[in-house]
């Protein structure tokens, strides 16, 4: 089981109100650390973090000489004792000065990728999370913990992950709450469209056509990249900038540029998506000439889907409820993925009931024709849809 964005925004503060630890779970660049963010200011916390896979043993409390007189004990039987004293990382110290200065105000030390740190600094760290005190110094009450780890093959449902993380205490899985974080396209979208600054519209569309390549998993050496809600983010930005560019430049670095952070397989693929904008290939085109239905059938899979679903609304003499259109439909239709023909029935169960209904009569009168035949591959791709949700 796993919950999305916004599922754990409600879970991750219930768990802290109930005095408990969250340990968010989920592949790298799938927004752990956005969530928190938010959570945050959900709470209206202070928010500090420290990535432990950066860190090292002894970061946080470091033994201080004794300097002084002061810092001796005199004893009867075991002769003079330094009393060491310690010295704390900077983080840690302002955490502490932020909690007196701000004693109502709760605060969220987010401790990110976790199980990325050697056994040393986890084991370091397993007091400040288990028992909230370093060696004498003791957390105020107000601070909150939170911990994200990448999955490793030991965790259910992730055993073909291969992260470099050292496995955790079982303590730790026996004191903290998991919480397995998921995407979810549909919200993520919903998110982009409204963000500031706004995710670019070419970036929405596609993946408004393609849902399934938000977040893909790496499961081979031949595929180290693959798209995350975070490498998207940097696509978005990567788009700002080239457009800007000249057409040639446009067309010489964007399979690269894309591929970079996407892998080679999807940065291709919208790479293409993003040159065939403003191409010659327009819906008049595809439904009219036979040169344009030729070019349908070779174009990116992101835009052969938007065509066909630009065809709902804008349909002309190509209505499909009329042989003449459902002929050209559907022999379209044939040509896109399993995934895209999913799309597109879905597309026109939503369009409205008078086009489904429209269809359904023709049909029913002339069961032979393109308008029964492209019916009922409707029919069939939003069955397939439904199994597989």
């Amino acid at each position: 089981m796993a919950l999305t964005y916004q599922q754990l925004l409600t879970a991750v503060p219930l768990v802290l109100r109930a005095g408990n630890v969250p340990n968010i779970v989920g592949d790298a660049g799938i927004g752990k650390s956005a969530l928190v963010e938010d959570v945050a200011r959900q709470m209206g916390a202070q928010l500090y973090t420290t990535v432990v896979s950066l860190s090292e043993k002894g970061d946080l409390a470091i033994p201080v000489p004794p300097l002084t007189s002061d810092s001796f004990v005199e004893t009867k039987d075991y002769g003079r004792l330094a009393n060491v004293q310690y010295g704390y990382a900077e983080t840690l110290i302002r955490i502490i000065q932020f909690a007196e200065e701000h004693p109502g105000q709760p605060i969220i030390w987010f401790l990110d990728e976790f199980n990325r740190g050697s056994q040393a600094v986890q084991s370091e760290l397993m007091n400040l999370v288990l028992q909230r005190r370093i060696n004498s110094l003791r957390l105020p009450a107000q601070v909150k913990m939170i911990i994200a780890e990448n999955p490793d093959s030991t965790m259910a449902g992730f055993n073909d992950r291969e992260y470099d993380v050292a496995i955790g205490d079982a303590a730790i899985n026996d004191r903290t709450v998991r919480l397995v974080m998921a995407t979810s396209t549909t919200e993520w979208l919903e998110w982009a469209r409204h963000r500031q600054p706004a995710i670019n519209s070419l970036v929405i569309k596609y993946l408004d056509s393609h849902p399934d390549r938000l977040m893909m998993v790496a499961n081979s050496p031949e595929s180290d990249l693959e798209p995350t809600p975070r490498a998207w983010e940097r696509v978005s930005t990567n788009l700002d900038e080239l457009q800007k560019l000249p057409r040639e430049t446009q067309e010489q670095l964007a399979g690269d540029l894309f591929s970079g952070d996407l892998g080679a397989t999807v940065g291709e693929s919208f790479a293409q998506f993003f040159l065939a904008q403003g191409s010659e290939l327009t819906l008049e085109v595809v439904q009219t000439t036979a040169d344009g239905q030729r070019q349908f059938k070779t174009a990116d899979e992101a835009v052969k889907v938007e065509l066909l679903r630009e065809w709902l609304n804008q349909p002309g003499d190509y209505s499909l409820d009329t042989e003449q259109g459902a002929a050209v439909f559907l022999k379209l239709l044939r040509s896109i993925s399993a995934d895209g023909q999913v799309a597109v029935a879905k597309s026109v169960g939503e369009s409205g009931l008078p086009l489904v209904t429209a269809m359904y009569r023709q049909a029913t009168s002339a069961p032979a024709g393109a308008v029964a035949g492209l019916y009922q591959e409707l029919a069939r791709a939003a069955s397939q849809g439904e199994r597989r949700g």
